[in-house]
C-alpha cells in the first residue's frame, strides 16, 4: 500500500504561523489563499520535514516568531514524523519497531514527489530518460535511436547524392541522333576500303564485257570466215553479260563524311554515356534512399513495438527521437496539466511506495480542468498536495497571513483547527 500523508501540523516555518492540515486520502487537496500569505510555505515544510537537509530552507523559522519551528507530519503506515528547533532535529517514530530515521523517509519517499519542479523543469532528454529508466527499456531505445540517426544521416548522405546525379545528368548534353558506342577511324577506312575493292571488281568486269564486245565486232567482220569463233565469242559474251548485268557501284561519300567528323561524333558519344551514366547512378541511389526508408521505418516500428509492450506509468506516453510524449504531443506542445499528469504519473511510478505528490501553483487550471485531475488521482490512488491563488470553494483550506482562516489564533501543533476539504465533483 503506498504511503501518503494523514495529518498535518506546521508553526514558525517560513511565512506559516500555525497550519493544521488533514488532506484527502485520495484526490486533490488544495491550498488556497491570495499571494504572500504562506501557501508554497506549506509545501516547502512539507518537503523539509520528509526530505531532510537538502529542502531545508535558508532561514526556516518565521520572521519574528517568538518558537523555533515545528513540525509534525503523520504517514498513513502510522509512521510520525516531527522536526522541531532551530537544527530540525528529526524524531522519526515508527509503530512497527523498525529503526526510524531520514534513512527510513528515503525509503519511503520519492525524491521527486517532494520537488516536482525538477522534473518539470528537466530538459526534454532528461524527462524521456526518466520514463525509460522506469520502465526498463533505456539501453534497448538508446540502441534504436542510434540504429535511426545512423540510417537517417546516410539517407540525407545519398539522397544528396542522388539529387546531386539527377541534375548533373539533366544538365549534361545529349544527342539521340549519335550511338552510343565510339566511331573508329580505322573500321571507317577499313569499310572504305571494301567498298573501293568491290567496285575495282566491277569495274574488271565491265573492262571484261567490253573487250568481249570488241572481240565480238571483230569476229563479224571476219564471219564468215570464223563462224565458229563467232560463236563461241557469242557464248562468251552472253556469260559476261549476265555476270555484270545488276551490277550497282557503292558510294564512299557517307564514310568520308563519318571520317571527317569523327572526333565530333566520338564526343557525342561520350556525352550519351556519361549522361546514361549519371542517370544509372541517380537511379541506383534513388533505390538506395527507398531501402534506407525501408530500414528507419523497421526501426520505428520496432521502437513502438518495445513501448507498446512496456508497463508505462500512463497511457499514451512514449519517447520519440528522445524526447517524451503524450497523446502524440511532445513536452512543449503538451497543456499544462496534461504536464502535471505526466509529471505526477512518472513520479509515482519512481517509488510506487510514495502515494502523494506536492503541487504549486495549480491557478493554470480552470476548475473543470481541476476537477478533472482530481477524479484522475483518485482514480490513480494518488493523494496531491497543491496551492492555488484562489480563496474558491475548489480550495480545501484557505491561509490568510500564514495561517488557516479558521484560525484566529496560533494553536499548538497538536490541537488542529477544523480544515475545509475539496472532492472532486463538489461544485
Amino acid at each position: 500500500m503506498s504511503v501518503t500523508i494523514t495529518q498535518l501540523e506546521l508553526e514558525n516555518v517560513k511565512r506559516i504561523k500555525a497550519v493544521s492540515l488533514t488532506p484527502e486520502a485520495a484526490g486533490l487537496t488544495i491550498i488556497g489563499g491570495r499571494n504572500n500569505q504562506g501557501k508554497t510555505s506549506v509545501l516547502d515544510a512539507i518537503a523539509y520535514a520528509l526530505g531532510g537537509n537538502k529542502h531545508r530552507p535558508s532561514n526556516p523559522r518565521r520572521e519574528g516568531a517568538p518558537d523555533d519551528p515545528h513540525l509534525r507530519v503523520v504517514l498513513s503506515n502510522g509512521i510520525i514524523v516531527e522536526r522541531k528547533g532551530k537544527n530540525g532535529a528529526l524524531k522519526v517514530t515508527d509503530p512497527s519497531g523498525r529503526k526510524a530515521g531520514q534513512a527510513l523517509l528515503d525509503s519511503l519517499l520519492s525524491e521527486l514527489a517532494l520537488d516536482l519542479p525538477r522534473f518539470l523543469e528537466a530538459n526534454d532528454r532528461e524527462k524521456a530518460d526518466t520514463l525509460l529508466q522506469i520502465i526498463g527499456v533505456k539501453d534497448q531505445l538508446a540502441q534504436m535511436d542510434a540504429l535511426e540517426s545512423s540510417l537517417y544521416s546516410q539517407r540525407w548522405a545519398v539522397g544528396q547524392q542522388a539529387d546531386k546525379k539527377r541534375k548533373y545528368a539533366e544538365e549534361l548534353p545529349g544527342h539521340p541522333e549519335a550511338p552510343m558506342e565510339p566511331v573508329s577511324a580505322a573500321d571507317l577506312i577499313r569499310q572504305q576500303q571494301d567498298i573501293l575493292a568491290r567496285n575495282a571488281d566491277n569495274q574488271r568486269k565491265r573492262a571484261r564485257a567490253a573487250q568481249y564486245e570488241a572481240q565480238v565486232s571483230q569476229l563479224q567482220e571476219r564471219i564468215a570466215l570464223m563462224q565458229d569463233e563467232l560463236a563461241e565469242a557469242q557464248r562468251n559474251l552472253e556469260i559476261a553479260r549476265t555476270s555484270a548485268q545488276g551490277l550497282e557501284d557503292q558510294s564512299t561519300a557517307e564514310l568520308e563524311r563519318q571520317l571527317n567528323s569523327v572526333e565530333q561524333i566520338n564526343q557525342m558519344v561520350r556525352d550519351n554515356q556519361a549522361k546514361a551514366q549519371a542517370q544509372a547512378d541517380a537511379q541506383a541511389l534513388a533505390a538506395q534512399y527507398s531501402d534506407l526508408t525501408g530500414q528507419i521505418e523497421d526501426v520505428r516500428s520496432r521502437r513502438r513495438g518495445l513501448l507498446d509492450k512496456a508497463d508505462l506509468p500512463l497511457p499514451g506516453l512514449s519517447v520519440e527521437q528522445g524526447k517524451l510524449c503524450y497523446n502524440g504531443q511532445q513536452w512543449d506542445c503538451m497543456s499544462g496539466s496534461d504536464q502535471l499528469r505526466v509529471a505526477v504519473a512518472i513520479v509515482r511510478r519512481l517509488n510506487p511506495e510514495c502515494g502523494f505528490v506536492l503541487l504549486d501553483k495549480l491557478e493554470q487550471m480552470d476548475t473543470d480542468t481541476l476537477r478533472e485531475f482530481g477524479a484522475w488521482l483518485e482514480s490513480e490512488g494518488l493523494q496531491a498536495i497543491a496551492t492555488r491563488v484562489s480563496t474558491g470553494d475548489e480550495c480545501s483550506i484557505i491561509i490568510e497571513d500564514g495561517m488557516a482562516q479558521a484560525q484566529a489564533k496560533p494553536t499548538p501543533a497538536t490541537a488542529p483547527a477544523p480544515t475545509m476539504r475539496w472532492t472532486p465533483g463538489k461544485f
